[in-house]
């Protein structure tokens, strides 16, 4: 039987990939965001997962605003890397899970979601940036990857309740499936920030705070807020927090948390990285 051996979120800004490949993690400005990834990275070699499965947003690789699913997952043997603008080097190709990934799809049409399927993906920074936090200089990935793509853009945005079920419907899936792969769990995104408008550079520490604490053992308390409420207390782009949420539904119903770090700000953006164990 498969094992879901945790999970890891993380913020995943465009700008720590140039902090990356400019090597400034010793920094000032950086090195408090750098400092939390050694735990996360002695977790995964003691953990060893085989698969990843990811949950985060598109950022126009793979969709825009005239085609904008709720819900997307990968159905690929492969996903690559492109490039978006940003200066960043193009980063490795992930080898995908396709046998898993269709049944996680089989199991969501189950519990009465509507996934579009990818048979054909690309990942972005949302994805490329935590596998090189958490692998840094990493000859190729070391797990195969299912990722799921959530709407965080163009509204209506799907409920914080929603994206929990979400979650709770791929863990049904994982564990039915038969296969032996040890599996990680990854939420990626946020924390609260805002990048446009009469609000840009909001963050919300006390917010953010209320997401760390909760996520753990009460990620029910994350749905009580509308859509619109959470983008009035996370930003526009906070909403990100929808992945984490999804996230944590997938890792199973207890959890015990094991490393936290958070950093503001980075980019305009509150970052935080977060290390879960079912327990």
């Amino acid at each position: 039987m498969a094992e879901i051996v945790g999970a890891y979120f993380t913020s995943h800004v465009p700008a720590i990939g140039g902090a990356i490949h400019r090597g400034a993690q010793e920094e000032p400005y950086w090195k408090p965001f750098f400092d939390g990834f050694p735990k996360v990275r002695e977790w995964l070699a003691e953990v060893k997962p085989d698969v990843a499965v990811c949950f985060s947003n598109d950022h126009g690789l793979n969709f825009f605003l005239d085609k904008m699913p709720t819900f997307a997952v990968g159905a690929a043997e492969q996903y690559a890397n492109a490039d978006e603008g940003w200066g960043l080097p193009i980063y490795k190709t992930m080898q995908g899970h396709a046998p898993l990934s269709w049944h996680i799809i089989e199991q969501m049409v189950e519990d009465e979601f509507d996934p579009v399927t990818c048979q054909d993906m690309l990942v972005d920074h949302a994805l490329s940036i935590p596998f090189e936090l958490a692998w840094p200089g990493a000859e190729e990935w070391p797990v195969r990857v299912v990722p799921i793509g959530i709407n965080t853009v163009q509204h209506p945005l799907p409920s914080a309740k929603r994206c929990l079920a979400l979650g709770r419907s791929v863990h049904c899936a994982l564990q039915s499936w038969q296969g032996a792969e040890r599996i990680v769990i990854i939420g990626t995104g946020g924390l609260s920030h805002q990048l446009d408008g009469e609000r840009a550079g909001f963050m919300n520490r006390d917010y953010d705070m209320f997401c760390l604490d909760n996520l753990t053992s009460d990620p029910d308390a994350l749905t009580r807020d509308s859509i619109h409420e959470i983008v009035r207390l996370a930003g526009t782009q906070g909403v990100e927090v929808l992945n984490w949420i999804a996230a944590r539904g997938a890792l199973g119903p207890a959890a015990r948390e094991i490393h936290r770090n958070y950093h503001i700000p980075i980019s305009n953006t509150a970052a935080a990285t977060l290390l879960l164990e079912a327990a």
